[in-house]
C-alpha cells in the first residue's frame, strides 16, 4: 500500500498549535517603535497606520479615537490594537486641538519623547508587520478597534510585558532591541488570547472559531492534517456534535463551511510553499492535498485570482523590486 504523501504542513519545526501556525505564516515581526510621556493638557493626531498597530498605557489614563469611532479612555494598563487604517487621536481629553505626531517625532530625531512635564501619562507602541502575501488572513479576523481592559484575568501578563518593556527603555542594554521585539511579540499574542475568549466584537473568521472551545478541536485536525481528505462526520464527530449542529455553529462562527476553511487554509500554505520553496506546481499541489494538478490549480485559480505558476512568477517579480 502506498503511503500517503508528506503534507505542506508535515515539517518538525512548524508549531503544534493552530494560532502558533497561524501566526507564523501571517506575522514577520511585532516591535515596539516608540513612545511618549505627557503632563497637563497634550493630543496627538496619528496618520493611518500601515500595519497592526498596539500601545498601552504603563501610567495615567489617555483617549483615544480613530476616525469614524467615539472616543475611548484608556487607563494604566489597558492594551489597545488598531487594525483600520484610518488616522487616531491620543490625548488627555478629546477637547484639546491635537499636533501632528509623526513631525513632533521626526523632529526631535528621537522615538520617545516628552510633552509638557511628562508626569500624568506614560504611553509605549509598536506595530506588527505582516507577510505580504497572507497578512490579510490575520488583519481580516480583527475588528478596527480593540481595547483591552487592565482589570481582566490577562491583566497580570499584560502588567509584567509592560513592566519589562518600560524596563528596556529605562535601562538600556546590550540586546536591548531583540528583547524589546520579543517582549512586544509576546504582547501581541497575549492580544489575541484575550479576544479568542468569548468576545463577540471579534468579526467572524479562524480567530472567533479558535475561541469558540467546541469548535477548537475541529479546526486543529485541520491544521495538523490539512492534505488529508477530512469528511464533516469526522470533524463533527471530534466537537461532539451532529454533523448539521457543527456545521452550522462552524459556519456562524467561522464565516465560512468547514471544508471551504480547510480549502482555503490549504491554499495559505501552498502560497508559502510556491514562494518559499523550489517545488514543482504539481509536487506542492500533491502536498496540499490535492488529488491532480489540475484540481488544484482550479482551486487556487478561484481563491488567488490567477494560477499558481503566474502567480508564483509575480512573487518573484515582487521580492527582487
Amino acid at each position: 500500500m502506498l503511503e500517503r504523501p508528506v503534507s505542506i504542513r508535515d515539517n518538525p519545526k512548524m508549531p503544534s498549535d493552530a494560532l502558533s501556525e497561524i501566526l507564523s505564516l501571517t506575522t514577520v515581526e511585532s516591535m515596539v517603535t516608540g513612545g511618549f510621556e505627557a503632563g497637563g493638557p497634550w493630543a496627538l493626531r496619528f496618520p493611518a497606520p500601515k500595519s497592526i498597530k498596539f500601545f498601552a498605557l504603563t501610567k495615567g489614563f489617555c483617549w483615544a479615537q480613530i476616525d469614524g469611532e467615539a472616543p475611548v479612555r484608556f487607563e494604566q494598563g489597558d492594551v489597545g490594537l488598531l487594525t483600520a487604517q484610518r488616522p487616531y487621536t491620543l490625548s488627555s481629553d478629546p477637547s484639546v486641538t491635537p499636533v501632528d505626531a509623526m513631525a513632533l517625532f521626526s523632529g526631535r530625531g528621537r522615538s520617545f519623547v516628552t510633552l509638557g512635564d511628562g508626569t500624568d501619562c506614560n504611553y509605549v507602541g509598536g506595530h506588527v508587520l505582516l507577510d505580504p502575501t497572507s497578512g490579510t488572513l490575520l488583519s481580516e479576523a480583527l475588528p478596527p478597534w480593540l481595547r483591552i481592559d487592565g482589570a481582566t484575568e490577562q491583566a497580570a501578563r499584560f502588567r509584567w510585558l509592560l513592566g519589562e518593556l518600560v524596563n528596556e527603555r529605562k535601562q538600556p542594554l546590550p540586546g536591548g532591541a531583540l528583547v524589546a521585539s520579543q517582549l512586544a511579540q509576546l504582547l501581541f499574542v497575549q492580544i489575541l488570547r484575550a479576544q479568542m475568549d468569548g468576545n463577540d466584537r471579534i468579526p467572524a473568521g479562524w480567530l472567533r472559531a479558535l475561541g469558540d472551545r467546541r469548535l477548537a478541536p475541529a479546526v486543529q485536525l485541520m491544521h495538523d492534517d490539512p492534505a488529508r481528505a477530512w469528511h464533516l462526520d469526522e470533524l463533527a464527530r471530534a466537537c461532539a456534535m451532529s454533523r448539521s449542529t457543527f456545521a452550522a455553529r462552524f459556519t456562524a462562527s467561522a464565516g465560512i463551511a468547514p471544508l471551504g476553511y480547510l480549502a482555503r487554509w490549504r491554499i495559505h500554505l501552498a502560497c508559502k510553499a510556491l514562494r518559499d520553496e523550489e517545488l514543482p506546481v504539481a509536487s506542492v499541489a500533491t502536498l496540499a492535498g490535492y488529488s491532480s494538478q489540475g484540481a488544484f490549480s482550479n482551486a487556487f485559480k478561484r481563491m488567488m485570482g490567477v494560477s499558481p505558476s503566474l502567480w508564483r512568477e509575480r512573487q518573484a517579480c515582487f521580492d527582487a523590486a
